[in-house]
């Protein structure tokens, strides 16, 4: 069979985390967070460490709550445009091979980030874009609720238990097991609490990907 065909009947989707999962965005991560620090004179260091554990409206409530939050916010969207535009972005060993050897139709993004500066990325980096991005606009709930994965299988038309997700973050596979999906995790050196199965790369998962996806149901 022909690379990225679909088989008849196929029932198997992967709804895929974005940052940390296919593109290693860490270090732009770190300079577009460091920038914003730098604005509003606050410790680039100090602010990095909240900002790993906190959706951005928590990040400014918690190093700075004497600025409008609304304006925090589009000064940080202001530098990740930029980012996207002018930063180097790499993506993860595998990635490419992986989502080209997919059937179109039967994966999907699911991101806190937005969905354009998610395809300037994949543009970037090579890498297919999917029909199906659900992003930080899609939802009012973000990861860790479930909400973001349902809606990413309700477009592609498919049940949770026929959906696999693959995450690096914690709030990220949460989010998956609540929704009652399987649950993989890659890139991190030690499993995630609660994944189904656990791999320190994202190359290494592939062809179990690949195998799941084509497993009948």
């Amino acid at each position: 069979m022909p690379r990225g065909s679909r088989r008849p009947g196929r029932t198997k989707y992967v709804l895929f985390d974005v940052d940390g999962t296919l593109i290693d965005a860490v270090s732009n991560q770190r300079r577009v967070w460091a920038a914003w620090a730098e604005r509003y004179g606050l410790d680039a260091d100090e602010v990095y460490e909240v900002a790993l554990r906190t959706r951005p409206t928590e990040t400014f409530a918690q190093v700075a709550a004497d600025r409008d939050p609304r304006e925090c916010l589009a000064a940080l969207h202001e530098l990740e445009d930029e980012d996207v535009r002018s930063g180097a972005y790499a993506a993860f060993d595998g990635a490419s091979e992986l989502l080209h050897a997919l059937a179109p139709g039967s994966w999907g993004l699911v991101t806190s980030n937005y969905a354009h500066r998610v395809r300037g990325r994949f543009a970037r980096t090579g890498l297919p874009v999917p029909d199906v991005i659900v992003d930080a606009a899609t939802v009012e709930e973000g990861k860790p609720s479930p909400v973001p994965y349902l809606r990413a299988a309700e477009r592609l038309g498919a049940g949770p238990g026929d959906c696999l997700v693959v995450e690096d973050a914690p709030s990220g596979v949460r989010a998956g097991l609540r929704a009652g999906m399987t649950v993989w995790g890659v890139n991190a050196p030690v499993p995630v609490a609660g994944v189904h199965r656990h791999f320190p790369q994202l190359h290494e998962a592939t062809p179990h990907i690949l195998a799941f996806t084509a497993a009948p149901n």
